[in-house]
This record gives structure tokens, sequence and C-alpha cells, in this order.
């Protein structure tokens, strides 16, 4: 006799493209929102374990893809650098965890009626 229950849950993951590739996705955001909380990208890209290299291609990809830039960084020296979100970077964060939530409803939803 099978005691295993007969219930299955759809798990996914997704991104937004442009034409270019991808624009935003799980790691993306996270960045972002690391960038907001520490104000540098290389602070970001610490904290997340991602090399400064990879942050900066990230910043940098998202930035050329979008219409408005996404990070404002200024260079380091004397008075130190830092990086700050955009209007449009606040936004594509909101944007990226409403469709998330959007996605997870979709999961859960049809999740309800996935059997076998």
């Amino acid at each position: 006799m099978n005691t295993v229950p007969n219930t299955y849950h759809l798990r996914g993951r997704f991104w937004i493209e442009s034409p270019q590739g991808t624009f935003l996705g799980q790691g993306r955001v996270a960045l972002l929102e690391r960038i907001r909380e520490h104000g540098s990208i290389s602070a970001a890209a610490r904290s997340i374990e991602m090399s400064y290299r990879q942050a900066w291609a990230l910043v940098n990809s998202m930035n050329t893809y979008s219409h408005t830039p996404l990070v404002s960084s200024a260079t380091g020296g004397k008075g130190g650098g830092g990086a700050s979100l955009t209007e449009t970077g606040e936004k594509a964060i909101a944007l990226y965890h409403a469709v998330r939530a959007d996605f997870d409803a979709f999961l859960a939803k049809r999740s309800e009626s996935l059997t076998l």
C-alpha cells in the first residue's frame, strides 16, 4: 500500500527579458536590494558572495537594457564613491515583486488540481 500522499505542488522561477537578454531575475533583484541597503556595488556584491566584476556587469546590463538607469554610481576617491537606486530601480524591484506574487498565486492555484 502506498502511504505517500498524492499531492503535488508546482515550483518555478521566472525572469523578465528585454530584446537583448535577461533584464531582471531573482539574483539581479537581490543585488539591487543590497545596493539600496549598502549604498555600494562592492559591498552589495560581498553581501551576496558575488564578485565585484560580476555585480558590475549585471548593473551595467540592467542600466543598458532599461530606458533609464536603475543604479546611479559615483567613482571612488578621496570622498569615496557609492551607488544608489534611481526611481526606475525602485520601480523595477516593485515590478519584479508584483509579478512574483502573481506567479506564486498561479502556481498555488494550479497545484490545487495537479493529480496523477
